[in-house]
């Protein structure tokens, strides 16, 4: 595949950002190469194209495409180890193909996490005038109340908060954390997960970060996300994972890029599957990838300071 190179005015080295191809079967080869001719992503990047398009054909996932996707990874976290990338933006992969090929984890956030040994990390995906952070991500919904506890909300609500003051850093964040239950619980009526265990994490994280983010809530979920987007709202601190993607989808669905939150290295990708069915029929739109570049490539320069 092209690469897409520029010779520095200075004679410096500019810096890379990883893409791998995602499932070659699926549309990531597709939107790769669009957002790379779209002429719409930084000059003052290289871009390395990671992964073996050969291993697929369009619309057709095999156990080798898998393989193919899985390794691309594997290379991906290894450049970035090496200091020979920046960033990296991870193609759509269909994680259970995968998971039948060897791959071990739930999705692609917990691979880099584990290959860059990382603990403390979360999901975002921002869009728009969205950002949201998930305190669970991929558990079933009824397990969702039982995994709630005050610690992880703020260690994810300041995970968020350094992501906000890394892309505003002149701003004080202003992050709404989402109650659970209808209504924000109604003072008990409706559930007790917003007395017991939101709140007191709220008022964890105002003592933690006064003077650099301003958190409030628990905030009813059934319109935070409406005051998010009227910019009353920098970024929304979600409880599980519905409840931060689906308006996020519905307000950004083609600019949603998904963002892994406390890596050394910045990971985003575009926040849409392998799409099997749109594959190799040059259908595929590749707004949401020309995203994810554009937002790694600002996490790869960021304030002096902030890191």
């Amino acid at each position: 595949m092209d690469l897409k190179h520029a010779t520095p005015i200075t004679g410096l080295p500019r810096p890379t950002i990883g893409i791998t191809l995602g499932d070659p079967a699926g549309i990531g080869p597709e939107v790769v190469q669009k957002a790379i001719r779209s002429g719409r992503l930084p000059d003052q990047f290289e871009y390395r194209l990671i992964g073996a398009e050969s291993e697929g054909e369009p619309g057709h996932p095999t156990r080798q495409s898998a393989m193919a996707a899985q390794a691309a990874l594997e290379e991906a976290a290894e450049l970035a180890l090496r200091g020979e990338i920046a960033g990296v933006v991870t193609g759509p992969v269909s994680k259970i193909r995968m998971q039948e090929v060897g791959f071990v984890f739930p999705g692609q956030t917990e691979f880099f996490a584990r290959r860059w040994g990382v603990e403390n990390y979360a999901m975002l995906l921002t869009g728009g005038s969205l950002s949201v952070a998930l305190v669970t991500a991929h558990i079933p919904l009824r397990a969702v109340a039982d995994s709630l506890d005050p610690a992880e909300i703020v260690r994810v609500g300041g995970l968020l908060g350094d992501f906000l003051r890394l892309r505003h850093p002149s701003t004080t964040p202003r992050i709404a954390v989402a109650g659970l239950n209808p209504h924000a619980g109604e003072s008990g009526a409706l559930g007790r997960e917003e007395i017991e265990i939101i709140a007191p994490a709220i008022e964890t994280l105002r003592a933690r970060w006064q003077g650099r983010a301003l958190f409030e809530g628990p905030v009813s979920p059934d319109t935070v996300f409406h005051r998010a987007v009227a910019g009353q709202f920098d970024g929304v601190l979600c409880m599980y994972h519905d409840q931060g993607l689906i308006p996020l989808k519905l307000h950004a669905f083609d600019q949603g890029v998904n963002v892994t939150l406390g890596l050394p290295f910045p990971r985003t990708s575009p926040d849409h599957g392998t799409a099997f069915d749109l594959a190799g029929k040059n259908l595929a739109r590749p707004e949401s990838t020309i995203a994810a570049i554009q937002l790694a490539c600002e996490l790869a320069r960021p304030a002096p300071g902030l890191l």
